[in-house]
């Protein structure tokens, strides 16, 4: 779970599909889809057709409670920290910590 500089600047999202994708074995067919919009992504404000990032990540993240693991922790904290920096200064209407 690490950035990729020193100003933390969260990991591409494609990165962390990759990692996702090499920890968990079966993965949920319900996250599936999510999983790979998110290979598909850079950062937390690319689109992914006519879907955001945030919500690609946020959906992901509701089907992927059965990823369980050491990795999967690490990981959702990953994630949902990047979608709370997207919050900051703003209201974040689509993810509540």
């Amino acid at each position: 779970m690490s950035t990729s500089d020193t100003h933390n600047t969260p990991r591409p999202l494609y990165a962390i599909a990759a990692d996702i994708m090499a920890d968990w074995g079966k993965i949920n067919y319900a996250a599936k889809p999510y999983l790979e919009a998110m290979a598909d992504l850079d950062t937390i404000d690319s689109m992914y057709g006519l879907d955001t990032a945030k919500s690609v990540v946020v959906y992901f993240l509701s089907n992927a409670q059965c990823w369980r693991g050491q990795k999967a922790r690490e990981i959702k904290l990953e994630l949902k920290s990047i979608l709370k920096g997207l919050s900051k200064g703003a209201k974040n209407d689509t993810f509540k910590s």
